[in-house]
This record gives structure tokens, C-alpha cells and sequence, in this order.
């Protein structure tokens, strides 16, 4: 993935910075977000910033609560 793209991407959901992690399994690279403990997948060298397509990094459920 192209550092400059990096600089520029944010997390879609907190605005935070995101850090690219190769991953060593079959998930591949993905954009991790530190503050909303997610990773975005990097498909084909293209980052899925779809909350729905994140992965917790604590094994937990990425749907947020609803707000009223």
C-alpha cells in the first residue's frame, strides 16, 4: 500500500490515525484503528473502510449500540 494513501486515510468511524499490519495468516494486510480497537481488511492492495467489514482486535462484536 502507497505510504502517501496512508498518511491521508483515516478511521471511518473516530477520524483517528490508522497503522497498516501485515498480517502472517490468510486475512492479509489490514488498517488498524488503536482507539476503536478495529482493523479494516486491505483487499487487492484497496482498504475496506466499511465498519460492517472490520475486524475487532479484542474478538469482540464491531456493531455499535444504537442511538436513540
Amino acid at each position: 500500500m502507497d505510504t502517501r494513501l496512508l498518511e491521508l486515510l483515516v478511521c471511518p468511524i473516530c477520524k483517528g490515525p490508522l497503522e497498516l499490519a501485515h498480517a502472517t495468516d490468510e486475512r492479509g494486510p489490514e488498517l488498524i484503528c488503536h482507539a476503536d480497537r478495529l482493523a479494516f481488511p486491505v483487499r487487492d492492495g484497496i482498504p475496506v473502510m466499511l465498519e460492517q467489514e472490520a475486524r475487532g482486535l479484542d474478538g469482540g462484536n464491531t456493531t455499535r449500540p444504537a442511538t436513540l
